[in-house]
């Protein structure tokens, strides 16, 4: 079974059993983490119970902020907001808390820079998810980093390196295939591309993000994010490998426009009833 989940969702309550129940009205067995704060355990423990109460697990907790900033300051704080979303993860029972390592580049929260993929940024890499993990010490959920084109982890070897490198059992992988196509010929055979993430990453992977993409007929090289089942990605090799390698790991449909979503879940849902994979 695969757990899928996103946004979407019509919310016109404050009361997490009306959430946990709209979400699997929807059609949903995961959820992003509620806008909740790590300090208001009340209000943690009747989101916790709601959404068990409805089988749907809370599969992620963002930590959206750049945790290698150039600028000291900016870069203490992020770090410690991480540390309080991973709190939240841990005490919400959420799979993982995920977050992309950022940039130097300044100015910016996660764009290009030439030192983010040289070894002096993979070194801070691990450093900042070593000092994330070591402040918090969680015993269920796990720390993840987003994949990107142009950060670090870049390709599923990079993020076996990374795992090996960071040597703690609360760092987790965290997978969206999109995120790593690079060249047409990744795009056109991306079956093999997300093979190969399983193969590698497979008993690390703690969640993993649902969306497709497009190769523009430019004559600039240009990929676009696309909805679920409009683009390229091969989602039977993806569902199948999911399934196979992490269980009910949860599938988050993400970056999507509100009305896109009950599409983008018919399409993944289809496409696992054709497999036989329960969705």
């Amino acid at each position: 079974m695969i757990r899928l989940g996103g946004h979407g969702v019509s919310l016109t309550s404050d009361d997490p059993r009306d959430w946990a129940r709209a979400h699997k009205e929807f059609g949903y067995r995961a959820a992003y983490c509620p806008d909740i704060q790590s300090t208001d355990t009340e209000r943690i423990a009747a989101v916790k119970a709601a959404f068990k109460a409805q089988d749907v697990e809370i599969a992620e907790v963002g930590a959206w902020r750049n945790l290698v900033s150039p600028d000291p300051v900016e870069r203490k704080a992020n770090v410690l907001y991480a540390c309080e979303r991973l709190i939240l993860a841990e005490q919400v029972g959420a799979r993982c808390c995920v977050a992309y390592i950022g940039t130097v580049a300044p100015g910016s929260d996660y764009g290009p820079h030439p030192d983010n993929l040289t070894r002096a940024g993979f070194d801070r890499c691990v450093e900042t998810a070593r000092s994330v993990i070591d402040q918090v010490k969680p015993s269920r959920t796990k720390f993840a980093l987003e994949m990107m084109q142009w950060l670090i982890p870049d390709s599923p070897e990079c993020y076996l390196e990374l795992i090996k490198a960071v040597d703690r059992p609360a760092f987790g992988a965290h997978l969206d295939p999109v995120n790593l196509i690079l060249s047409p010929r990744q795009y056109f055979d991306s079956g093999s591309l997300i093979r190969r993430c399983f193969e590698l990453l497979g008993p690390w992977i703690c969640s993993a993000h649902a969306k497709d993409i497009i190769l523009r007929g430019e004559l600039a090289l240009h990929f676009d994010e696309i909805r679920p089942g409009l683009g390229e990605l091969d989602y039977a090799i993806y569902l199948t490998e999911l399934e196979r390698h992490s269980g009910d790991a949860p599938l988050m449909l993400e970056h999507l426009a509100v009305e896109d979503y009950p599409a983008a879940r018919d399409f993944v849902k289809e496409t696992g009833r054709k497999l036989g994979i329960e969705i």
